[in-house]
């Protein structure tokens, strides 16, 4: 019997093609019905439960192919076609055959009894499985990709272990991955590689020179330190992954599965159990059961087909539908501010058909339909998918009068996971888990972070090398290859392999921490935290700044400041005046006894309405137009919420002046007046706020008269066109936009019922329609109703800003640094707070891309922002993704250019591309800066991530690798802090560098002179000394120097410009430190060998001590800015140098270290290798002078 009603026209393609409808190709099916049940538009339909549930599987595909075709996407439409043939296959096993290998499916023996229902679990549990594979292999690499879903009621464990287990899991290790992956991590720096592998040389007796200890213990020292730190933070991840993934949640389960005589069902035999089932009937007089049964489980333990009850507060664990809420109107409000960063609270509706169940949990629970799910996907503001309900009745056959309802599904039915339920309680099921859920598709995984002066080292250190192997070749070449000449050149490599002092590395991590301790106690920005110590200098090196814009840039706290009449103004001083008129105008409408818009109409009928009747029109306008719902606390008190602040702003302001809403659902308004009274209104219609339209408007109708009112507000450049012609709305919104307040002209006009009845009318009309659909809508509202408004007035809301906003981003934009905004918000919304931060300099053109469909459209944009690279560009997200798809380079090469991009609409993956992109295309420092869940993978993706501990949780502060606690602070952080990491480090670097050179240039020399003997000049307590007592005190103490005091740096920014071209440490800077040390090292040594007078001990004692002198003199040398510590240091070292000369008798001849002969030597050696350096450092001061030096 063929069913053609099935009620599919809503989501149905625009005719009935045989490819919109994606037939089955069941080959059982084919075998017994043959080819003209196929036909399109026609669904056979057997009587009884399994044929009925077949045929629901097909409803589902062909629902769901029309409206993905539609959607113009044939190509996953085709796709599901598989899928379904597998879902069929798996959840009917067959059903075609019937019971007994009947054809037909006849009735008998299919009415859900005990054998039938356990045959078809076998089927289920067993073959079809099998069954599944085979269609999976036949389907090929197209199946296997697609991961759309079809989900049953109560589906069997064997289909919910499919997908993939609902865990969180933010770790980087395991107990067996912990040590390779940290070592490797290590070890892949040529840095490390090269100690570790001159350290393993020790053990061959033959290379050893000097403690084994000497190279073994820096290095060991160095890894345990970073193993323990990676082990540290590990285990704190661990821990909060533990806590999330044993939250506790109550799931639904049948209330059947409890009846000791029932044992498990099928879910088709447990969806045919009604109230009218005999057995359940029993069961229930016997043992009353008032509802549903609960199970608690741990968030890790919930799989797809799950029915989770959720609290208020809760925290959603999974993706899932909303099927029922505890509000009677099926809506509920959740919490998005760690997915899409944005506090205020969004509306979700629950799916009409489960909420209007009578029975309610318990009903839901033994319903018999499924649920479909497109594939997941990263988009949290799109969702394709349908629910199937299937009538049931008495005796489990399909009601032929009835068919299954079927609902689309959008992103307003979903709740994604980690959102948190605000208020009351709902039903959802779970579509999605685990690694399919929005928020962990969304969320990238942090990846080990390496400074850029730790890369240029590590540079540095391959050139080093190559300079110690073609030394040590060219010294065994000298003495012509003799003897085990393989044998020396290792030896002289080890030998002179202090050419790369591990203690640079040591070195530059205690300055590290030394920079992190100085930013953490800093006064002026307390609560400052560094939570990755190994990035300091970076902070240094910043050429783009991407924001967040909710909570970042802004505190996310609306105000309403401004009210323009027209012919008056009203200021945010001069509110108290709005409500005494208020209050005026509403106690004579009181006291005459007159209806309230007849008032008005009687005034405006005589063309002198007074201020204070224009005044109650617009605030009651304003009270009534908007999607605001008042939600009573537990302690009573009253909040309001809507998807926008603007408009709770608005009320909050109404509310302030006297006109209160104290009610609201989905057809009534009810608001309080200032004398006390209430005025009720049914609302009519609602057409909500959307990007496109960029106005909201309603219909109401007052209760008490019966009059009917069109309310609408809007941004200017759409209200313009539909308001009356007037003289001063399009310089009052330019006025207030410069302002930075956000603006929305309010509009009414009255409707007679006729013509209110006529626009209906209209309205079903093209409702209805399957072409065209929604412009059919628009048109009819825009005919009937956006003609010729009343202009009532102009609002003005400030967003306020973070303290010192205005001025942290000016300077940030005079040290070169350029800024892009990239915000989950509306277009409009980011625009206006460009302009309040002064992102956008006074008079700059701003360029708005939005709504891109096609390449051409593309690349026009792409040629003019290439003409103006002086403008402010402001994108959508799809714009920008679109963008990034077809001339992703182009459009980066351009858009770095521009002095400020705003990037809208942006889902937390695309702020973490264009992180990346930016940083491949340009090969620039990137900082990303936000304090939302939302912003953690662009936080990650960033060179430098900065996470502000915010009202939106601290989830952006964990993942950052700095955090702070207001915008400002970053100027103090990068142009004080990150100057002087970043300068000090370089300094320090070359220095240590420095340090090793003259004592491998030393043993060159020396080892030229001995006839080319691979033999240690100085061996060892005098290198153990020489690398930590003897110099590392001075050394180090340059992490203390500066070259401009604090207030300089922030007065002017300019000076940070200089270090983003990384001149501190450069080849030209690295070279000139290399000729240093040759020049030095061959001074010292070969004048210590022409003075020295008849021992080789005398050469050692008279070299060693020059050399120590000499880097004491550089280190002073090298010092802008003294500071006490750095005075302790060089005179307690050279102070324990002297000391320790007595315990070495081995090294020094005592008698001649007293001698006058030995102070004039030193001092002489000491001269010729360091005055000269004194006379170029003095020449070049004065020829050309650092930038830092010239404000000094």
């Amino acid at each position: 019997m063929s069913n053609p009603g099935i009620p599919l026209h809503a989501i149905a393609p625009k005719s009935a093609s045989r490819a919109a409808y994606a037939p089955l190709t069941d080959q059982h099916h084919s075998k017994s019905q043959g080819d003209d049940d196929r036909t399109p538009g026609r669904a056979s339909m057997h009587s009884g439960a399994l044929s009925r549930s077949a045929a629901a599987v097909r409803s589902t595909t062909r629902g769901f192919g029309g409206g993905r075709s539609a959607k113009g996407k044939g190509k996953q439409r085709e796709q599901y076609a598989d899928e379904s043939d597998e879902e069929a296959t798996l959840l009917l096993g067959h059903v075609e055959e019937g019971a007994d290998g009947d054809p037909d499916g006849d009735d008998e023996g299919d009415i859900g009894g005990e054998g039938q229902g356990s045959t078809r679990l076998k089927r289920l549990e067993g073959s079809q499985v099998a069954g599944r594979s085979s269609t999976l292999t036949r389907a090929g690499s197209k199946g296997r990709q697609d991961k759309s879903r079809t989900i049953p009621f109560r589906p069997p464990e064997k289909f919910q272990s499919r997908f993939p287990p609902n865990i969180v899991r933010n770790q980087k290790y395991n107990i067996f991955t912990f040590f390779p992956v940290v070592l490797y991590e290590q070890f892949k720096f040529f840095f490390n590689l090269y100690f570790l592998l001159v350290a393993l040389s020790q053990f061959i007796p033959a290379l050893k020179i000097g403690f084994i200890i000497t190279y073994v213990a820096p290095l060991a020292f160095v890894l345990c330190v970073t193993m323990g730190k990676e082990a540290y933070d590990d285990y704190k991840r661990n821990l909060r992954d533990r806590e999330a993934n044993s939250q506790k949640y109550l799931i639904l389960v049948p209330p059947s599965a409890s009846h000791p005589h029932m044992g498990f069902r099928s879910p088709e035999s447990l969806a045919l159990f009604d109230v009218a089932d005999p057995e359940l009937q029993e069961h229930s007089q016997t043992q009353p059961d008032s509802g549903p049964h609960t199970r608690s489980v741990p968030s890790s333990s919930l799989k797809i087909g799950d029915l989770v009850l959720l609290e208020k507060n809760d925290r959603v664990p999974a993706d899932m539908v909303l099927l029922r809420t505890s509000d009677p109107s099926g809506t509920c409000f959740i919490r998005t501010d760690q997915l899409d960063g944005e506090t205020d609270w969004k509306a979700r509706v629950a799916v009409s058909a489960t909420q209007n169940l009578k029975g309610g949990e318990r009903e839901i629970m033994l319903l018999d339909g499924e649920v479909y799910a497109d594939s997941p996907i990263k988009d949290i503001h799109n969702f394709v998918g349908t629910i199937t309900v299937h009538p049931r009745s008495v005796s489990g056959h399909t009601d032929e009068s009835s068919s299954p309802t079927m609902e689309a599904l959008s992103a307003e039915n979903m709740l994604w996971a980690n959102t948190v339920l605000a208020a009351g309680s709902a039903v959802g099921f779970v579509v999605y888990s685990g690694g399919e859920t929005r928020a962990v598709m969304n969320t990238s995984h942090p990846v080990t972070k390496v400074g850029l002066l730790d890369l240029e080292i590590n540079r540095l250190a391959k050139i080093l090398c190559a300079v110690t192997f073609a030394l040590s070749v060219v010294l065994v070449a000298l003495n012509g290859f003799r003897g085990l000449w393989y044998i020396y050149v290792f030896r002289f490599l080890i030998l002179f392999s202090s050419i790369i002092p591990i203690s640079l590395r040591v070195n530059l991590d205690m300055g590290k921490t030394v920079y992190a301790q100085q930013i953490m106690s800093d006064s002026e920005i307390p609560g400052t935290i560094v939570r990755t110590s190994t990035l300091p200098e970076e902070l240094g090196r910043i050429e783009y700044l991407l924001s967040d814009k909710t909570g970042t840039l802004t505190q996310n706290e609306m105000e309403m400041k401004k009210l323009h009449m027209g012919t008056i103004s009203y200021g945010f001083d001069s509110m108290d005046e709005v409500a005494h008129q208020l209050a005026m105008a509403f106690g004579a409408e009181q006291g005459a006894k007159s209806g309230s818009i007849a008032t008005g109409a009687q005034l405006a009928a005589r063309g002198r309405r007074d201020m204070s009747s224009r005044l109650r029109d617009v605030v009651l306008s304003l009270a009534l137009c908007h999607n605001v719902t008042p939600v009573t606390n537990d302690d009573g008190t009253i909040t309001y919420q809507a998807s926008s602040p603007d408009e709770v702003a608005i009320v909050k302001w109404t509310e302030s002046v006297g006109l209160t809403l104290i009610a609201r659902d989905r057809s009534s308004i009810t608001l309080q007046t200032p004398t006390g009274s209430s005025l009720n209104y049914d609302i009519l219609e609602l057409f909500p706020f959307t990007s496109e339209s960029k106005r909201m408007s309603i219909v109401v109708r007052e209760t008490h008269t019966g009059d009917i009112l069109f309310l609408q507000k809007g941004a200017d450049v759409v209200m313009a066109r539909i308001v009356q012609k007037n003289d001063w709305l399009e310089e009052e919104t330019g006025n207030m936009a410069r302002e930075g307040l956000r603006t929305l002209v309010v509009g009414r006009k009255r409707l007679t019922s006729l013509h209110y009845a006529a626009f209906k009318q209209r309205h079903h009309e093209a409702g209805v329609k399957t072409d065209g659909r929604n412009e059919a809508m628009t048109a009819v509202v825009s005919e009937y109703l956006e003609r010729d408004l009343e202009l009532l007035g102009l609002t003005g809301v400030e967003d306020k800003l973070q303290d010192e906003v205005k001025s942290s981003l000016e300077l940030l934009r005079n040290a070169g640094i350029k800024i892009w905004m990239l915000t989950g918000d509306k277009i409009e919304t980011a625009r206006c707070i460009a302009i309040s931060t002064k992102l956008v300099a006074r008079n700059q053109y701003i360029h708005e891309v939005a709504k891109l469909k096609t390449s051409e459209q593309v690349r026009d944009q792409l040629e003019f922002l290439q003409s103006k690279l002086d403008c402010c560009l402001v994108i959508d997200g799809d714009s920008l993704q679109l963008c990034l798809n077809l001339y992703k380079n182009e459009f980066i090469e351009i858009t770095t250019k521009l002095s400020a991009v705003v990037a809208c609409r942006c889902s937390p993956t695309q702020k973490a591309d264009v992180a990346r992109l930016i940083r491949q295309y340009t090969k620039k420092r990137v900082c990303c800066i936000g304090d939302g869940g939302n912003d953690v993978s662009m936080i990650q993706a960033a060179d430098v991530g900065v996470g502000i501990v915010g009202k939106e949780g601290k989830q952006a502060s964990l993942a950052a690798d700095f955090s702070v606690t207001q915008f400002s602070h970053l100027t103090k952080l990068l142009m004080w802090h990150g100057r002087n990491s970043y300068r000090r480090s370089a300094k320090l670097a070359q220095f240590v560098i420095h340090r090793g050179l003259i004592i491998s240039v030393m043993q060159a020399v020396f080892s030229a002179i001995f006839y080319f003997a691979p033999i240690a000049l100085y061996q060892g307590w005098l290198m153990i000394g020489y690398a930590t007592i003897y110099t590392m005190a001075p050394v180090f103490s340059l992490v203390l120097d500066r070259d401009v005091n604090e207030d300089l740096a922030l007065i002017y920014p300019e000076l940070y410009k200089e270090l983003t071209k990384g001149r501190a440490l450069s080849y030209k800077t690295f070279f000139q430190w290399l000729m240093i040390s040759v020049y030095q090292g061959a001074a010292i040594m070969i004048m210590s060998l022409l003075l020295f007078e008849n021992e080789f001990l005398n050469i050692v004692s008279i070299s060693f001590t020059s050399l120590i002198m000499n880097e004491l003199i550089m280190v002073a040398l090298e010092i802008t800015t003294w500071h006490t510590y750095m005075v302790i240091s060089e005179v307690v070292t050279l102070f324990m140098y002297v000391t320790s000369i007595a315990f070495l008798p081995e090294y020094f001849d005592l008698e001649f270290v007293v001698s006058t002969r030995f102070a004039w030597k030193v001092a002489l050696i000491v001269a010729i290798s360091a005055l000269p350096l004194y006379v170029i450092k003095l020449i070049r001061s004065r020829i050309a002078p650092a930038a830092s030096s010239k404000l000094l």
